[in-house]
């Protein structure tokens, strides 16, 4: 239950920032948060067993909370009703998002053994 709300939050957060009224302050620590996880940048390397991956589920919720604590409240309503619609379409969303995942491997494997094939002949 706990992941979900962080869920929720998160993407509350991460769509406040296109909103012009959010607090620099705020966008500084969602973009940060959102940096944080994608870059390879972290303060124990992901290679470290199990103690990699902790610094990325502690650090992460803690600056999306704190950016959360800096939106007016008519911008983090705004944000959650978009974040409530996205979730709504989430159970279709994300089928389809796996369906053209796989998609694209499969073209990127045919290209690739097009390519590897042609270098032999």
């Amino acid at each position: 239950m706990r992941l979900r709300s962080t869920w929720r939050e998160a993407l509350t957060v991460l769509f406040a920032v296109g909103d012009r009224r959010t607090p620099l302050g705020a966008r500084l620590l969602a973009l940060g948060a959102l940096a944080y996880a994608v870059l390879p940048i972290d303060l124990l390397p992901d290679m470290a067993p199990l103690l990699g991956v902790t610094d990325d589920l502690f650090v992460v919720p803690v600056l999306l909370a704190l950016a959360a604590r800096q939106l007016p409240a008519p911008v983090h309503a705004a944000a959650q009703a978009r974040s409530l619609g996205v979730q709504r379409r989430l159970p279709w969303l994300v089928p389809l998002l796996a369906l053209l995942g796989l998609l694209l491997v499969a073209a990127l494997g045919w290209w690739l053994w097009r390519g590897l094939s042609g270098l032999g002949g």
